[in-house]
């Protein structure tokens, strides 16, 4: 799959995201919330239409996406959400001056093992700024060698896992939608480690 198609397909750990949001939708007002990797932003919109303060980003490498992001805010009636271009990895002036964020996105962004560290050095900087943040993120289970475990502890990072049947996401079909399909999606919450590794 060619790298600028990824953010411009509805990837089943989206929509089981959104599920979670949904499900946890009376917490979401005045929340503030980044979805990284955003594409067709999914996620970020069912955060937005539940009243959180919402900013979406994808690739500043991007364009595509971004304008992708864009459209999806429109197509929904949010045309005031806004979007920027964020690289993992990358210190950029969009990361430097972002607000601060109480919850982090991110559906199946954990897809290319390159990625993962430069995903979780923009998630660890994000914490450092925002301590209380968590992230929340979604992922498809590819292959049984895919694991984020060392680089967790690396970057003092802690995980939860989240039962898909505890916000009823435990089916092939979701909010009409012939996602998740029989795709395996795995949830979890990942926040800052306590300085004795809890």
């Amino acid at each position: 799959v060619p790298l600028p198609q990824y953010g411009l397909y509805a990837w089943p750990g989206a929509v089981v995201l959104a599920q979670y949001l949904w499900f946890h939708r009376a917490a979401l007002p005045g929340r503030r919330v980044l979805e990284i990797g955003a594409g067709v932003s999914l996620p970020g919109l069912v955060a937005a239409k539940c009243g959180a303060e919402v900013t979406l980003s994808d690739s500043e490498e991007l364009p595509q996406c971004l304008e992708n992001c864009r459209r999806s805010c429109l197509l929904n009636d949010l045309p005031h959400v806004p979007v920027i271009g964020l690289t993992w990895g990358r210190v950029s002036p969009e990361l430097l001056s972002l607000a601060p964020v109480d919850i982090i996105l991110g559906s199946d962004v954990f897809f290319e093992p390159k990625d993962f560290e430069d995903i979780l050095t923009t998630v660890y900087y994000l914490m450092e700024k925002n301590p209380h943040a968590q992230f929340w993120t979604t992922y498809q289970v590819r292959s049984a060698d895919w694991s984020i475990e060392a680089l967790l502890c690396k970057w003092k990072l802690k995980n939860i896992h989240v039962p898909l049947q505890s916000f009823n996401a435990d089916k092939e079909h979701l909010a009409g939608s012939s996602l998740p399909g029989r795709h395996t999606i795995e949830m979890m919450i990942i926040s800052l480690a306590k300085s004795d590794g809890t």
